[in-house]
């Protein structure tokens, strides 16, 4: 079981300064504590801001693992600073710079971080976007990498783990890619010990996760599609076999034919039904953004109830997209409640927003974005 709090405490992003950031030559946004939304054309740089203030909290581009191709084009460097403020006045200061061909200066207070992982949970955040679609279309890669973004965000140790893991792994494969001789056996049983190791405690994790997760994504489901389907999440490893070392070492001669793990944590995944179909395969255009959607918002309602004790930032990216009215309306509803802290919303439409205002006692600004020009309405 999780350690919840019954309270969480907000942290707010106050100002946030751009420089070269993407198509954003410089801007400075004061920021509204509850509710700011961005309105502009496709392709004109709204998600773009929403990704730097991720950014500042995972010390990366959600789009772009690549820092030098978030600088701006033909500019040599870029800069991101955002401001925040806790509910009982405490001030926090975020920084990073990238120069091309140089490492990233990552700061808090102007103090640069040693390890950027010290970082990450300290302002816990939760996107909704597009992209999200490639949780049920992709591979598994994209929903244990859910799992991980969502863990390390209240379980510090998790990164450690599963950083040990990944070079174990790493390890036997170079050990199994070897050509024309036989790998050292005690060389790879050092190797499998340590997945095994490391594997078990990402396991327990992942599956405690899920299972506190599910009820809480049922029930935004249900209250968006207003009762209509019924859909269901399931944790698939291969921990569930047994012991994860015998598992590792029962097929290690497929492994060495094939030239790579066939087994652990690193192959889990997360099965998504509709009507105890795979959604996958069953579900329409609109029902998979209503998942996606409630499965992050669920995801917002675990995180805030976590030992991180901080409201997460909330970032709706063209969240109306492919949605009926009934369910645009059920997700308004949701947000602009109380539940909820401070909110970042893009969309090409301005009628959506003016309904969340009208319906919503809740401060707001609105930013118009042109070609990476933000300006306040």
């Amino acid at each position: 079981m999780i350690f919840f709090r019954t309270f969480a405490c907000e942290m707010i992003l106050t100002k946030l300064s751009l420089l070269n950031y993407k198509n954003i030559r410089e801007a400075t946004l004061e920021l509204s504590p509850k509710m700011n939304c961005f309105i502009g054309s496709n392709g004109v740089g709204k998600t773009n801001v929403l990704d730097a203030v991720y950014y500042l909290s995972f010390c990366r581009s959600a789009s772009n693992p690549i820092d030098s191709q978030v600088i701006r084009h033909d500019e040599p460097f870029c800069m991101l600073e955002g401001s925040y403020q806790s509910e009982d006045g405490q001030e926090l200061s975020v920084s990073v710079a990238m120069k091309r061909g140089v490492k990233k200066h990552f700061k808090r207070n102007k103090k640069e971080y040693k390890r950027l992982s010290e970082h990450i949970g300290l302002i816990p955040l939760v996107v909704v976007s597009p992209s999200d679609t490639l949780l049920i279309e992709g591979g598994s890669e994209e929903r244990r990498r859910l799992m991980d973004i969502v863990i390390s965000q209240y379980d510090r140790p998790y990164l450690a783990h599963l950083s040990r893991y990944n070079n174990a792994l790493a390890q036997r494969n170079s050990l199994l890619k070897m050509e024309d001789q036989t790998p050292d056996p005690q060389l790879m049983q050092i190797w499998e010990e340590q997945m095994a190791e490391e594997g078990e405690h990402l396991y327990q994790r992942r599956k405690t996760f899920v299972e506190e997760l599910t009820p809480v994504f049922q029930k935004y489901y249900e209250q968006i599609s207003q009762g209509r389907e019924q859909v269901g999440l399931r944790y698939v490893s291969h921990c569930q076999r047994g012991p994860l070392l015998e598992v590792i070492q029962r097929d290690r001669q497929k492994d060495l034919a094939v030239g790579y793990s066939l087994h652990g944590v690193h192959r889990d995944d997360l099965e998504f039904t509709l009507a105890g179909h795979q959604m996958k395969r069953e579900g329409s255009q609109g029902q998979s953004k209503t998942y996606v959607t409630s499965l992050k918002l669920a995801q917002f309602d675990f995180l805030k109830r976590t030992a991180s004790q901080t409201t997460p930032l909330l970032l709706l990216d063209d969240i109306f997209d492919k949605l009926d009215t009934q369910r645009v309306e059920q997700i308004v509803h949701l947000v602009s409640g109380n539940s909820f802290g401070q909110i970042f919303i893009t969309d090409t439409n301005r009628d959506h927003l003016d309904q969340i205002l009208r319906n919503s006692a809740l401060d707001y600004k609105i930013f118009h974005v042109d070609d990476g020009e933000i300006s306040e309405r």
